[in-house]
């Protein structure tokens, strides 16, 4: 759940300093060009080049209400202190009702983002009685939808066990308990996102090339922004060429700062975002790194540099080191997670793509063989469709 804590602001002379004292920041290379431009300079945009995005809106509204699935803590070493505010019941019941209707909303997209690999398996309870035709049958349709061999062999177990003990004589009462035994294996790999034990609370973001890690840290930016929680950018993918852009559009469209440089080492721009995070003190740094696979050993050394570093600009970092996969490579997901945890210490999985497989199973692999935490799955495109993850929403949309 959030507890929101309210911000004091700045007076004029901490502006001031701290506009000195902090880092540059720029949106992008292409728009410092503009401005270079516009002034009568020339040449590209140098380290020391900022703009800065236009001052977040200071309106009374009410916060929009506690999200499921992030933690926000509130540490003691803030330089600010909550400062409560009453607010009329009819404000919370409303705000509670719009939180209602979109999880509502999210469910919906996610049982037509999961439809592809749920029909192959709810297919399987069609049938008239309980026999060991049907069991045979439920164990190809879970191996087929990349829940592994060791995952589909504890959830038949664990199926026959419930079935027993209830008795069950339908088929349609075997899928429900199917879901039970689901959500209890899922269950592990829900956990909150923790933001404000820390400031900032640094995440890296790491993924092979194409899973979606960029896209994924915009929508992550959006829904952390939405949630009264200050982001600030580092474009650490220096190697593609349209990375740099394609984040900075998610920093414009977000209102948030970006820390990019053309060229630059991505530990350097790593080290520059942290520095510059802790000086304005912001909630959540946001690392993107470039795609690479794991077996591509120099490149992951290079992760490892990276991680080096932002421990450097601040000791407890990186607090978070997240892992986007994408829901169509089935087992390859799972292969994925344990060499980017042997190699960098996962603390959580974003699981994108999901509407376009029918492999969705794999998060039932991960969870019997290496259940890191999965903080949020995407079934869409739209920033709506990235989401928390909450194993019985997702148990239940599966085999809807």
């Amino acid at each position: 759940m959030f507890s929101f804590l309210k911000k004091k602001s700045p007076s004029p002379e901490q502006a001031d300093t701290e506009a000195k004292d902090s880092p540059s920041t720029s949106t992008s290379t292409s728009t410092m060009g503009k401005l270079r431009s516009m002034l009568g300079m020339g040449g590209s945009a140098e380290p020391g080049d900022s703009l800065a995005p236009p001052p977040p809106s200071t309106s009374e509204a009410a916060p929009p209400p506690p999200a499921e699935g992030i933690a926000v803590v509130d540490a003691a070493e803030h330089a600010f202190s909550p400062e409560p505010q009453a607010k009329p019941q009819l404000d919370e019941d409303a705000a509670g009702a719009g939180a209602d209707a979109a999880r509502q909303g999210w469910m919906q997209r996610l049982k037509l983002g999961l439809r592809k690999t749920g029909s192959s398996i709810t297919s399987v309870f069609t049938g008239t009685q309980i026999d060991e035709q049907l069991y045979e049958e439920l164990e190809d349709a879970l191996l087929m939808a990349d829940a592994g061999v060791q995952a589909t062999q504890y959830l038949l177990d664990d199926l026959k066990r419930r079935v027993k003990e209830a008795k069950a004589t339908e088929p349609a009462a075997v899928k429900g308990l199917l879901i039970e035994a689901l959500t209890d294996l899922l269950r592990p790999l829900q956990k909150p996102l923790a933001i404000g034990a820390q400031q900032p609370t640094v995440i890296m973001v790491v993924g092979v090339n194409g899973a979606g890690k960029t896209t994924s840290i915009g929508k992550l930016t959006k829904y952390l922004a939405d949630h009264e929680q200050t982001v600030l950018l580092a474009a650490a993918d220096t190697f593609r060429a349209a990375a740099r852009e394609q984040l900075g559009v998610w920093a414009t469209r977000n209102t948030v700062e970006i820390v990019s440089q053309a060229g630059a080492d991505p530990a350097a721009v790593s080290f520059d975002a942290v520095s510059a995070g802790k000086s304005r003190q912001r909630d959540v740094v946001l690392v993107d790194t470039a795609g690479r696979l794991p077996t591509q050993l120099h490149l992951m050394e290079e992760l490892k540099k990276i991680k080096r570093v932002i421990t450097k600009a601040e000791g407890s970092a990186p607090h978070e080191v997240l892992l986007v996969i994408d829901g169509n490579t089935g087992q390859n997901a799972l292969h994925q997670a344990k060499a980017f945890d042997a190699a960098l210490g996962l603390t959580g999985l974003v699981v994108t793509k999901l509407d376009g497989t029918a492999k969705g199973g794999v998060l039932a692999a991960i969870a019997q063989e290496n259940p890191v935490p999965v903080y949020f799955i995407g079934v869409g495109e739209q920033v709506q469709d990235l989401q928390t993850f909450q194993a019985r929403e997702f148990a239940q949309a599966l085999l809807a």
